[in-house]
């Protein structure tokens, strides 16, 4: 397997949103924003998928000097290896996006860190280096030139908050059954919502309350981050829009069936992931 076929499974396997927002991007970007996508997998799969701390730790470690082994001309992880080969084809260079990299990854080091955050603003560290710092990649990888490529972080790092708070939702059940509750304790508390509850899969009135008020946040949050999107700039960013227009598609469909996230996995199928896809980065 070349890296190119390990960073498509590893970060957009056929059926996915990534795979149908990542087939929107231009055809000479589609390489480059895989293997990003896929770096990203193996920092989440690592940070959510690791219950030893210390285990954890110790992968990200091992992280951090493969990015610098990337930054030295010598990585060795085929993802590394395919962010290398087309960094250089996009006639960028790697030192650009280095800090960059770096906050992805001190991101999802807060995973061991804390599994709670007692308010919004105590959350927003964590959104800010998973989400915001990830869009922004994703947004200067895909700018067509320099001008576009320095304005990214303004309108990219609302958006890729903005994301996460969408998946949160969906998630919400997957993510309490492995010791992560993204929702701040005084929401829970606002709402009379317990992590037990959460945890053992209780509805209550209460709970679709909370839930009703998450889901309208993230959409909001979504709409205003596509809102301050430039004109100029959404051609380019046909990726983050389609992936924009997922969350939002399966966020109603959350809705729909009522919030049962504690027990299930909700999802969209492929062929109405293609459709979204398709349609929003295809709009004016």
């Amino acid at each position: 397997m070349n890296f190119d076929d390990y960073c498509q499974q590893k970060a957009a396997p056929p059926g996915s949103s990534t795979y149908y927002a990542l087939r929107q991007a231009s055809a000479a970007r589609q390489p480059l924003l895989t293997a990003l996508f896929a770096l990203r997998r193996e920092l989440e799969e690592t940070a959510k998928e690791t219950s030893d701390p210390t285990v954890g730790r110790t992968k990200l470690a091992w992280w951090q000097k493969e990015l610098a082994a990337l930054a030295a001309g010598t990585p060795s992880h085929p993802v590394t290896k395919a962010l290398a080969s087309h960094l250089h084809d996009a006639g960028a260079t790697y030192p650009e996006f280095h800090a960059d990299l770096q906050a992805l990854l001190a991101g999802f080091e807060m995973d061991f860190e804390q599994a709670r955050y007692l308010d919004l603003p105590n959350l927003r560290r964590y959104l800010n280096g998973v989400g915001g710092m990830f869009a922004t990649l994703v947004a200067k990888l895909s700018a067509r030139n320099e001008a576009e490529r320095s304005d990214a972080a303004r309108w990219a790092a609302p958006l890729g908050t903005a994301l996460v708070m969408a998946q949160f939702v969906p998630e919400l059940g997957n993510d309490a059954r492995h010791g992560r509750i993204y929702v701040p304790i005084d929401e829970l508390q606002r709402y009379n919502v317990t992590a037990a509850d959460l945890i053992n899969r209780r509805y209550s009135p209460e709970f679709t309350e909370l839930m009703q008020f998450q889901t309208a946040r993230a959409r909001e949050a979504v709409h205003a981050a596509l809102d301050a999107m430039p004109a100029a700039a959404r051609r380019d960013q046909r990726c983050l829009r389609a992936l924009a227009a997922l969350e939002l598609a399966l966020l109603d469909e959350v809705e729909r069936e009522q919030f049962q996230v504690l027990h299930q996995q909700i999802a969209l199928t492929p062929i109405r992931k293609l459709w979204i896809a398709w349609r929003a980065a295809r709009r004016a």
